[in-house]
């Protein structure tokens, strides 16, 4: 109890304007965290003029949206790592150079020729056909990004008037826990798997990938619920509203 009754008498000396101030600090300052950090610590991101249109549901869903992208890009990364002759089937002279063409066609939404116009789960499909020909991790991260954001409205960000399916969004997480499944049970012609990922053997245990998409999967199936409880919660605040209304009148005092 020392801290705040000392906290009240500083405050009593400070004209109002400051007093607002010394509490603001007061509040963020508690708000520090004096966690270890030997492995990363966590960063907010820049403050943007465009984020006072969001909402906090708004802006939940847009981290989510840039974070699923960033996670199917850095799987394109591993996958280029594992299955080098891939990224040599396009026009990159470099992994380095196929992972920016290929950043720039998701971030951008532009086509992917190999895809032959297709896109969505059309797209998943195709790139993952025993007989495609192309690139395809490529391919694969670029459809399954193009499912991912048609999920959300076709939109990676945003805003006070957007709105998402609840539905739409959890059969995008079952789309990928699909794509995953293909991924490791389907073989070419060869008999060999369409993309080496994960790896169980003597020489070690890789999850990663698994690791990685299980993240994606988890973000998508959290903003589902968090869009069927937002909308549930809307109802449930408006009968409130209406049942408080009747009991919380002004009474007369004379």
């Amino acid at each position: 109890m020392r801290g705040p009754f000392l906290l009240l008498l500083l405050l009593r000396g400070l004209p109002g304007r400051w007093a607002g101030v010394a509490v603001s600090c007061c509040v963020l300052a508690g708000c520090a965290s004096n966690a270890p950090t030997p492995r990363g610590e966590v960063k907010g991101a820049p403050t943007h003029a465009a984020e006072l249109a969001q909402s906090d549901a708004n802006r939940m869903a847009t981290l989510a949206m840039q974070e699923n992208l960033e996670g199917l890009l850095r799987l394109a990364d591993k996958l280029y790592r594992r299955n080098p002759a891939e990224w040599r089937k396009g026009t990159a002279t470099s992994r380095e150079q196929a992972l920016e063409q290929l950043r720039a066609a998701v971030l951008q939404r532009q086509p992917w020729a190999p895809l032959q116009g297709r896109r969505d789960i059309a797209a998943m499909a195709l790139a993952l056909a025993p007989e495609f020909a192309g690139d395809r991790v490529a391919a694969f991260i670029h459809a399954t990004a193009d499912m991912i954001i048609t999920a959300h409205g076709g939109k990676t960000e945003f805003f006070l008037l957007d709105g998402m399916d609840a539905q739409h969004l959890y059969n995008a997480a079952r789309n990928v826990e699909t794509a995953v499944w293909l991924l490791a049970q389907r073989r070419n012609a060869q008999g060999q798997p369409l993309l080496l990922a994960d790896e169980i053997g003597a020489q070690g245990r890789n999850l990663s990938f698994e690791r990685e998409f299980g993240k994606i999967i988890a973000r998508l199936d959290l903003l589902a619920a968090f869009t069927t409880e937002k909308y549930r919660r809307a109802a449930i605040s408006y009968v409130q509203g209406i049942v408080g209304g009747t009991f919380l009148q002004f009474l007369p005092v004379r």
